[in-house]
């Protein structure tokens, strides 16, 4: 692992492989160890760069942030990185959000997208409002506030307890400050569904069959907006589809990614 200054915080980030690159962006309130599963797999083949977002995991944060820091901190980290070819963004969850942000502001280093478990509407107002409070409650009391409240929702009923108690315990190490952050950053996030149909890169859209926070339909109406899409429902997984179903995640992105070689 190493980190970067961004923006005045360290930000923690792994590489492996070369090849063309890819740009792993986590959900909320997770790490970059959502993609472990995809290193082997892919790393003879490409160059994975996979951060841990501001104020998650192991990186620095404060109380404070925004979709576009989190957009304009993938931009500079690969500009730390000396990464000029465009990228493609593999985002799930909050991760989604993000590669929506950093397609509006940096499309011209976009590649391809990989839009996992995610959705590309705002918080309704109550919605908004939710996140708002729970921040405040996070900042007061800890993190563990919202992983109690979010891990009922995470996992397809097949998940083991193993698998949930892992995440229940690297979800609570993300600094409160930093979960703080990012509860408000998704309640004031803008809109995306105008965005959708201006992405013109190839975009894979894939979502668990079981996922009840940003369910099939969801993905299914993204992929119905956006110009150059294929849509993939896995079976038998909840939200964290790359450690619920590595696999079949990994095999759906390996072609994904095959495809867009052959077409360079």
């Amino acid at each position: 692992m190493s980190y970067a200054t961004i923006a005045g915080d360290r930000i923690r980030y792994e590489v492996h492989g070369d090849g063309a690159p890819v740009v792993f962006l986590h959900g909320f309130p997770l790490s970059g160890r959502l993609w472990r599963h995809c290193i082997e797999p892919l790393r003879k083949r490409r160059r994975l760069i996979i951060p841990d977002v501001r104020g998650l995991g192991e990186s620095d944060g404060h109380a404070f942030a925004t979709m576009s820091r989190y957009a304009d901190d993938v931009a500079d980290l690969l500009n730390v990185l000396g990464e000029t070819e465009p990228v493609v963004v593999v985002g799930l969850s909050m991760g989604g959000y993000i590669a929506f942000e950093f397609m509006r502001r940096h499309a011209d280093r976009v590649r391809g997208l990989v839009l996992a478990d995610t959705r590309a509407n705002a918080d309704p107002p109550q919605k908004a409002e939710e996140r708002r409070q729970q921040a405040a409650r996070v900042l007061a009391e800890g993190t563990r506030v919202v992983v109690d409240t979010m891990m009922p929702a995470l996992f397809g009923p097949a998940a083991s307890e193993s698998l949930k108690e892992e995440w229940r315990g690297i979800m609570n190490a993300s600094p409160p400050e930093g979960v703080a952050a990012a509860l408000k950053a998704m309640a004031d996030r803008p809109d995306s569904t105008p965005t959708l149909a201006t992405i013109r890169v190839p975009t894979l859209v894939i979502v668990g069959d079981q996922d009840t926070l940003t369910p099939p339909e969801v993905s299914r109406a993204m992929h119905q907006a956006l110009p150059d899409s294929t849509l993939v429902i896995v079976p038998g997984s909840g939200h964290m589809l790359p450690v619920e179903k590595p696999e079949e995640f990994n095999h759906h992105l390996a072609a994904f990614l095959d495809r867009l070689r052959q077409s360079d």
